[in-house]
Formats: C-alpha cells, sequence, structure tokens
C-alpha cells in the first residue's frame, strides 16, 4: 500500500535487484503503437506484405544489434535473452500465416501482425501466474517493435544527465539499450522478479523496483526520488531525514556486501562441518552462468515449461534434448533438478485449457498423466541428456501416492524405449516429488518410500495451508510462511524423508529468506535451492551458525503460536548473530 509522509510519497512494490539510488526521475513513456485495421486493395497487397517483410528485417537488425551490445556488457549468455525474440522474427510459419491473411483479408499488415502475435500474448496473460505475465510481456515487445517499423516510428534511447528511470514495465531490449546512459535505477508499475528486465537489472548492477503499480501515476519527470532495491520501495520527494537513513543504509548495506565477496568458492557448510547442498531456481540457460558465479552447486529447480514461450506449441523431443544437455553440461559436475512441464491450469498452456479455478484444477502432474505422449517425450529427452549422470527429474503437484506410481511407471517405460534404440543414459536417475499440496505433506512417508528425494514448494504449500490466494490483495496479508502451521508441516515433511534416509530440500521462495534459513537448518533441511542473487547472503547466515544452535532455534520457533511472534523471534536471532544484514 502506499503511505504518505509530510512531503514524502512512498511507493511500495517488489525488490528485483539491490542496490539504493537517490536522483531525479525520468518517466519513460511507452506507448503501444496504435494500430487500425484498414483494408488494403488488390493491386497494393504485395507491397503491403513487402512493408510487413521490411519491417520483420528491421526489427531483427535491431535486436541483434542490441543482443551484441549486450554480449559486451554483460557476457554471451545474459544476451541469449533476445535469441527467443529472435525465434520469434524467424518463425517461418507465424510470418508466413500473416502473409496469407493480408493477401486473403486485404487487411493491413500491422493489424493482422497485433493479432497473430496477440494471441500468444493473450494466452499468457490470461494465466494468473506470474512467471507467464512476464514472458507475456517479452512477445509483446516483440509485437511492437514489428509494427512501429512498419509505422516508421522510433523510440526514445537518449537521455539527458543522470537518472531513475521510471515505466509502466521495461522490456530486456529497453532495459539495456537505456543502461547507455547513466542510469542510477529502474521503478516500474508492473513486473516481477523472473522478468528479464529484472534479471538484466542484477546483471548490470543497476538498482530496481517493479510492482509499483502507480509509480507513472504519481512521479513526474524531473521529481526527486529514491529508490531502495532491498526493501522494494520508491520514496518521491524524500526528506533530508530519509535521505540521511537511506545513505547510512546504503553504507551499512555496502560493507556487509563486502563481506560476501569471496563466498562463492567456499561450501555451504556450518561451523560444526554440516554440508548443505545450496542451489539456485532457474527458468532459462542464459542463468547458468550467473548462478555459478554467486557460488551455487547446482541448480535445484530447472522450470522446462520455459520452453513453451512464444511457441504456441510444445517442443519436441530433440528441441527439449538439446535445451536440457545444454544446462546439464554447463552445470556438471553439479546436479540439476529438472521439473517436468508444469502447464495447466494456472499456467500457460498450448492446447488453450483454461479454467474457472485454476489452482484447484488440471496442472501439473494430472495434465502429464493425461498426456501419455508429451510425458514420455520429455522423459526420453530428460534421460537422454543425463548422461553424465548429474541429472535429477522431478514431479510437480503430486497430491496421491498412485500419482507417483503411475509417474514412475513412465519413467521405466522411458528407459524401455531408450534401450531398444540403443541409446545411452543413466540408469539410476533420481526421480523426486515436489511436496506443495497438503494431501503430499500429511504423506510424505509414503512418497518418501516411492522416491529418491522430497522438494517442498512454499509458495504453493502455503497457500493451500493457509487457504490465501497471494496474489489477492483483500487477503495477501494472511499469506504467512512463519505461521506456526507452516513451520510444523515443514518439519513434518523433513521427518518424514529422514526416517526413509531420503533427503529433503525446498525450491519455494521461503528457502532464499534470510529469516527462515536457521530454522528450517535446525529442523534437517538437507538442500536450499533459491533465487541466485540471495545465495551469498543465505550461505553467509549457513556458515555463521551451528547445526547444534539451529536445532535449538528451531524448537523454539516450532512451538510458537502466531507468525508474529516467530518472526520477532528469528529477527533477533539473526540480528544478534549479523547485525549489519539487510532484514527490511
Amino acid at each position: 500500500m502506499d503511505t504518505q509522509l509530510d512531503t514524502e510519497i512512498v511507493l511500495r512494490g517488489v525488490a528485483a535487484a539491490p542496490g539504493i539510488a537517490i536522483g531525479p526521475a525520468y518517466v519513460y513513456s511507452k506507448q503501444a503503437p496504435r494500430v487500425e485495421t484498414r483494408a488494403v486493395a488488390g493491386e497494393d497487397l504485395q507491397a503491403e506484405v513487402e512493408r510487413l517483410r521490411t519491417a520483420v528485417a528491421r526489427s531483427e537488425k535491431e535486436l541483434q544489434k542490441i543482443q551484441g551490445f549486450a554480449e559486451q556488457k554483460l557476457g554471451s549468455q545474459s544476451a541469449r535473452i533476445f535469441e527467443a525474440q529472435i525465434m520469434i522474427l524467424n518463425d517461418a510459419i507465424l510470418m508466413r500465416t500473416i502473409e496469407k491473411r493480408i493477401v486473403a483479408e486485404h487487411r493491413n499488415a500491422e493489424s493482422l501482425v497485433a493479432d497473430e502475435i496477440g494471441k500468444y500474448k493473450r494466452l499468457m496473460l490470461a494465466a494468473p501466474d506470474e512467471y507467464m505475465h512476464e514472458r507475456a510481456h517479452d512477445v509483446e515487445d516483440v509485437m511492437h517493435r514489428i509494427i512501429r517499423n512498419i509505422q516508421d516510428q522510433k523510440l526514445v534511447s537518449r537521455l539527458e544527465g543522470e537518472s531513475i528511470v521510471v515505466s509502466e514495465a521495461l522490456a530486456p531490449a529497453d532495459t539495456v539499450i537505456l543502461s547507455r546512459n547513466p542510469i542510477l535505477g529502474y521503478a516500474t508499475d508492473f513486473g516481477g522478479v523472473t522478468s528479464h528486465a529484472a534479471i538484466l537489472s542484477r546483471s548490470l548492477k543497476i538498482p530496481a523496483v517493479v510492482g509499483l503499480r502507480t509509480a507513472t501515476k504519481t512521479i513526474a519527470t524531473g521529481d526527486v526520488v529514491a529508490l531502495d532495491g532491498y526493501a522494494g520501495c520508491v520514496v518521491i520527494n524524500p526528506t533530508g531525514q530519509t535521505l540521511d537513513a537511506l545513505r547510512q543504509k546504503a553504507q551499512r548495506l555496502h560493507e556487509f556486501e563486502a563481506k560476501l565477496v569471496g563466498l562463492a568458492g567456499l561450501p555451504a557448510e556450518t561451523p560444526d562441518h554440516r554440508r548443505i547442498e545450496l542451489a539456485a531456481n532457474i527458468d532459462l540457460h542464459d542463468e547458468v552462468e550467473f548462478a555459478h558465479a554467486q557460488g551455487a552447486a547446482g541448480i535445484g529447480l530447472y522450470r522446462t515449461e520455459g520452453q513453451i514461450i512464444g511457441k504456441g506449441a510444445y517442443p519436441d523431443e530433440e528441441q527439449q534434448f538439446r535445451e536440457y544437455k545444454a544446462v546439464a553440461d554447463a552445470v556438471f559436475p553439479h546436479p540439476v533438478v529438472f521439473r517436468a512441464f508444469d502447464v495447466g491450469g494456472d499456467k500457460i498452456d498450448p492446447d488453450g485449457h483454461h479454467e474457472a479455478n485454476p489452482f484447484l484444477g488440471w496442472r501439473g502432474i494430472r495434465v502429464l498423466l493425461d498426456r501419455p505422449e508429451l510425458f514420455l517425450g520429455q522423459l526420453r529427452a530428460l534421460l537422454m541428456a543425463s548422461v553424465r549422470k548429474n541429472v535429477r527429474i522431478m514431479f510437480p503437484m503430486i497430491a496421491t501416492v498412485q500419482e507417483l506410481l503411475v509417474a514412475r511407471e513412465y519413467v521405466r517405460k522411458a528407459k524401455a524405449e531408450l534401450k531398444t534404440r540403443n541409446i545411452p543414459f543413466d540408469q539410476r536417475i533420481p526421480v523426486g516429488v515436489m511436496v506443495e499440496v497438503p494431501s503430499a505433506a500429511i504423506l510424505a512417508d509414503e512418497l518418501a518410500q516411492e522416491s529418491d528425494f522430497l522438494s517442498i514448494g512454499t509458495n504453493d504449500l502455503v497457500q493451500y495451508l493457509m487457504a490465501v490466494d497471494r496474489d489477492n490483495a483483500a487477503v495477501a496479508s494472511l499469506y504467512q510462511p512463519f505461521h506456526p502451521a507452516v513451520l510444523r508441516t515443514l518439519k513434518m515433511i523433513i521427518d518424514a524423508g529422514h526416517r526413509h534416509h531420503k533427503p529433503v530440500g525446498m525450491c519455494g521462495e521461503m528457502a532464499g529468506d534470510p529469516l527462515a534459513t536457521i530454522p528450517l537448518l535446525g529442523m534437517g533441511l538437507d538442500h536450499f535451492s533459491l533465487v541466485p542473487t540471495m545465495l551469498p547472503e543465505i550461505k553467509k547466515i549457513i556458515r555463521s551458525v551451528t547445526q547444534k544452535e539451529a536445532r535449538k532455534v528451531a524448537e523454539k520457533a516450532l512451538g510458537m503460536s502466531s507468525a508474529d511472534e516467530v518472526r520477532d523471534y528469528l529477527t533477533g536471532v539473526l540480528r544478534q548473530r549479523l547485525p549489519d544484514i539487510p532484514l527490511e
């Protein structure tokens, strides 16, 4: 919620890239190109097709130039973000469809570009899932680029002086091109931590706050703005007192971050020598390099549905194999956990399935078991990518033991098919389960017996346990990861896994929350997988507390009766151990 304090206005959003910036705002107004449908005379149809082709060629040249600039500034891995957009431009079927419609319907090129590419965008935006919303913005950016080039429009890319860029949303190309200016920070109305713009901001080391909702309506170009990329807020017209506090915080955090330098190569190990597997969650092959630089010992969650973005169809087995092998090779010798397609319901589905209540609907393993060929194709691709024996497979949204048994039977079938073709794979590839619904938590003993590892998906688990849609502002405050009911459920799952000598990890947001690190250690969690930017901080905490001390903290927290009580207690514990750690 926005707060007004004297002359200050404080906007609260989501911390996307760390850092504190103070300076004048520049409101970057990137209006969507105006698209009107108009008739094209028969003798002008070929010229209209040529307008489209020229615009697509110009768009590709622009993106290649941006990609080249990104490679110079960020390296080849980060620059690969633009390959997905270039692939849309190179989609022969898509472009041929638009050309045919121009001729058949006697319509102008930009209206048909908006219609055809807009189909993908609308599908993604229809899904109540932040990750898909972010990818929709990338698709929309390609669409707008083509339309602007058809209409011969130009965008502002040069700014005068240092500034904090304020915009409704930033596409990856905007983030890179604008960074040629002395940008202090980025503030956007929309977006999340999984957006390409957020990823690039972190790589560029430019502080960013996203999801502010009303920034462009509240901030004017020239306003003095203070942006806090740690707390996820922007202060408009900050008072002297606020500026002093932020400058002191910046200095304190700079000193704390200096202590994290050099941690990347050290193990995530407690002082009494308990070794933890600290891994990263990623959506794209491009993020492997950054995760490794942050000290990740592997990838604990690779979201395979990223391959569907902008395609309008599932990738074939060969395409999947190439992607999975590239990731496995880049991560080797560390492990990578590939989550099977988590589609349907609240996530994008190329087949266009929609539901009234997607969180309780047809998604995850339910979709895969109903589509055997889709499931088997992905399993074969994963198995073929496993020859270096660092690949793990994880099933999403398991709710019953029967689902797991059937899924494992498909793994056996996929193995048998590859054997008949004499294709090598890891015969003992580990197969695990995401524990993210209450029934799976209650059945954790039985699921542990039938799997090689458990991984707790706290985002959905907390939502289901507390009966709270965390995207619903009216009840979002009731989404409480530190509620005793949640903590006790986590302990139950971890204990169940250990009773059957199976490792238990966590790949939800809670794994990257500094307040949760010590109690999770104390509960016996074996693997933490989190957003790469938080890896050094979580590793620092792990290396600062013994297992015995963590166990005492966990026991005390588990005995408390409210989320506020738990939070206050854990804040005190962490402040005592690491006084300068950022917890805002």
